[in-house]
């Protein structure tokens, strides 16, 4: 037996092909590893990402103090400018105003306004879609430098003149203002995407009033 064992015959061999199907697998399975990896950190970054979005869009937004009408045209039985005050809503960031963009939608159809813009021409009056914006309290004059909202106490009056909306942008004349017991709505979104909605109702009489709560 002991010489059968020491036969040079019969002497085992290393599994070379073996070795090399191992060492194969071994390297794909890393490679795999690296992809997963990879893969899962871009995923993660992109919800990361995505979440942050939509939180943006839910926080990053104004919230509506007051809405007033003022200039009422006794004559005509309208009104003529409506004044929102707004502020930033509770847990947003810095809202710059100026980039805020306002759809105003009533009977006579729906606008597109944004802030400060006018038509060039300094002997017109400014177009139909712009509105303006003005500051109620302002402690590091963050708004009447910049036009933002970076404090929750900052507080700002954003202006729409109605008969500059509803305006004849051929020739500038002005249009009407809102009449007794008109509607509107202006909606108001912030450059994160944060949407704000303003329903303004105005009162059946405007007569005796110099501006009226909406």
């Amino acid at each position: 037996m002991f010489t059968e064992l020491r036969n040079d015959d019969d002497r085992g061999q290393v599994g070379i092909g073996t070795l090399i199907v191992f060492i194969a697998m071994v390297l794909v399975a890393a490679i795999a590893a690296g992809v997963l990896i990879n893969t899962a950190g871009f995923l993660q970054s992109s919800a990361e990402e995505t979440g942050q979005q939509s939180s943006d869009q839910v926080t990053n937004r104004l919230e509506v103090v007051s809405a007033v009408g003022t200039d009422i045209d006794s004559t005509n039985k309208q009104i003529d400018t409506v004044e929102i005050m707004v502020k930033k809503a509770p847990g947003a960031a810095n809202i710059d105003i100026g980039s805020t963009i306002a759809q105003w939608v009533d009977s006579s159809g729906s606008y597109d306004l944004v802030q400060g813009i006018d038509d060039g021409d300094a002997t017109d009056a400014p177009n139909s879609t712009a509105f303006s914006v003005s500051k109620v309290q302002d402690d590091d004059s963050s708004i009447s430098s910049s036009q933002v909202l970076n404090d929750p106490s900052d507080r700002a009056t954003l202006s729409f003149d109605v008969t500059d909306i509803h305006s004849d942008s051929d020739n500038n004349a002005d249009g009407d203002g809102l009449g007794e017991g008109a509607t509107a709505t202006i909606q108001l979104n912030t450059q994160s995407g944060g949407t704000t909605t303003v329903r303004l109702v105005v009162p059946e009489t405007l007569s005796g009033n110099s501006a009226v709560t909406l």
